[in-house]
């Protein structure tokens, strides 16, 4: 089942990451809900692509911090794993044939931009990344603890990869593989 997903693009700069932000949007949900066993989910997603003044503003308001991030996601259902390193349970319809609205996402432009850059990513396989990555956080993963984080990051490694997209943690997993007397020269 394809989600549903609602995308308000309330900078025009976003047509620099991407000509059509609602279907990057819509590619990320159903690759975060594939990889992580909810395919036939009926979901509902809501994304807004907005700047870096406007997520400060959601940032400061919801998390106490005065400054812009790359996403932010506002989980609608409680879904807590039993266990570090277990998945969250799967998100139930609250009545037979109706869709289960997930959650808010919200993106920033000039971070998400200065991101890839810095990464020396394509801007649209990033903001890829950050949906899935925002999504998966509306699914009830996190990376909170360091199993919750493997957990996490080995879903969104393989739902990139799986469609075609670079692994988005190659450039740290290469750098933790080099022993630690052999890096920065």
């Amino acid at each position: 089942m394809t989600p549903l997903v609602e995308v308000l693009v309330e900078d025009d700069g976003w047509t620099q990451v991407a000509e059509d932000c609602k279907a990057l949007c819509q590619k990320a949900a159903e690759m975060a809900l594939t990889e992580a066993g909810h395919a036939d989910a009926p979901a509902e997603i809501s994304v807004l692509m907005t700047s870096d003044a406007e997520i400060s503003k959601l940032n400061r308001a919801f998390r106490g911090k005065d400054a812009p991030t790359n996403v932010l996601s506002w989980p609608a259902l409680e879904l807590v794993p039993a266990a570090a390193g277990e998945a969250p349970p799967a998100p139930r319809p609250p009545a037979p044939g109706a869709s289960i609205f997930l959650g808010d996402v919200a993106m920033a432009l000039e971070t998400v931009l200065a991101e890839a850059q810095a990464q020396d990513k394509r801007p649209a396989d990033h903001a890829t990344h950050l949906v899935l990555h925002a999504v998966l956080h509306l699914l009830g993963y996190d990376h909170e603890r360091d199993a919750d984080a493997r957990l996490m990051e080995g879903i969104e490694t393989a739902a990139m990869l799986r469609a075609g997209l670079p692994d988005p943690y190659m450039e740290r997993t290469a750098a933790e593989t080099v022993p630690a007397a052999d890096r920065d020269g």
